[in-house]
């Protein structure tokens, strides 16, 4: 069945769990309510966590594909410089949805701005330690007396030593340098540190692509240490305003995603042309492939993408809160609205 034509529909065991997710509104660019059941259209804007990257194929697919305009929405993407930055855009009413990183989003809601998430789709954080495959390092006792290019003040760096507590290895027996992303990886490619943190599905495929090596990942999820990474993000007061916009842009988003899982090299394609800085191709495709394994929790297996447990919001919102992301561990409808439910199977 063509997920053009798809009508998804919430089985019990996610209609059960439908008090988790929440759905957002749109900004003030929209221009008509009753989304795609009366056959309106309107103009909807998403703002991306980064520069498009294979992750973000399911947007581009789904426009492609029409499943957004199915649902009502002519989807304009637009390219973020940081999660901080398109929480605030959000927060500010600059456009109408956000597609960001959780603990940014936790952070800054807690600093006052009026955003909440409305459904975290990559439910196993991406964050690692990427090493390049000849490097002698295979576990995270090999990177004692090793130096790790960082980001001081992102969600992998500021987690760094939980992770490192939790593969039993202490934290200043790790040299960290601090870079920003692009720095972080020439040093890596040069030699002039063994390995960084950041995003797997992100930076990994792009480094083995640019310097033809294999590069390996000692990730956090593998030691026990899992928090939500990127989710959709909306204005907290344009939540109580349009529910109707809500249900449409999340069955939309979980319908694309849907869509691209069936077909990766259809939604990596779709990619094509779309942004200057959009990585080659075949990166593109390794993005999105390592990205879809990063859609559920044992939670949340076999559900609706998009989809949320309970008991993974807390135990994010537990991490960030140790790691000194946030001050106190608040509970979880502070940070996230659980109206609406994606259609499931």
């Amino acid at each position: 069945m063509s997920f053009r034509t798809r009508t998804l529909r919430v089985a019990a065991a996610v209609a059960a769990s439908a008090a988790v997710v929440g759905l957002s509104a749109c900004g003030g660019s929209t221009e008509a309510s009753g989304g795609g059941a009366d056959g309106e259209v309107r103009d909807v804007t998403l703002m991306l966590n980064w520069y498009p990257y294979g992750e973000h194929a399911p947007f581009y697919y789904g426009v492609d594909e029409g499943i957004f305009e199915e649902h009502g929405i002519n989807l304009t993407i637009k390219a973020g410089q940081g999660s901080t930055k398109t929480v605030q855009a959000v927060g500010q009413g600059q456009v109408d949805f956000g597609w960001a990183d959780t603990p940014p989003v936790l952070a800054n809601v807690d600093k006052g701005v009026k955003v909440k998430s409305i459904g975290v789709f990559l439910q196993t954080t991406p964050s690692a330690v990427q090493v390049f495959a000849d490097s002698g390092i295979e576990s995270p006792a090999d990177l004692e007396g090793k130096t790790i290019a960082v980001s001081s003040g992102d969600a992998p760096t500021t987690t760094f030593p939980v992770f490192l507590e939790a593969a039993g290895v202490e934290a200043d027996a790790v040299n960290q340098q601090n870079l920003d992303a692009a720095g972080k990886m020439a040093a890596m490619m040069s030699g002039q540190v063994d390995g960084l943190i950041g995003f797997a599905h992100d930076q990994g495929p792009t480094i083995a692509a640019k310097s033809g090596k294999d590069v390996e990942y000692l990730r956090y999820s593998d030691a026990g240490l899992n928090f939500f990474s990127n989710g959709l993000v909306a204005n907290a007061a344009d939540i109580e305003s349009d529910p109707e916009l809500m249900e449409d842009m999340l069955a939309a988003v979980s319908e694309s995603f849907e869509a691209a899982i069936e077909d990766p090299e259809a939604a990596a394609a779709s990619m094509e042309g779309k942004d200057p800085q959009l990585p080659a191709q075949d990166v593109v495709l390794e993005q999105w492939k390592q990205t879809m394994e990063l859609l559920h929790t044992d939670a949340t297996e076999g559900m609706a993408p998009g989809l949320n447990d309970p008991a993974d919001w807390e135990n994010t919102i537990k991490i960030l809160s140790d790691a000194g992301i946030i001050e106190e561990a608040k509970p979880a409808e502070t940070y996230f609205d659980g109206s609406f439910a994606p259609e499931g199977k």
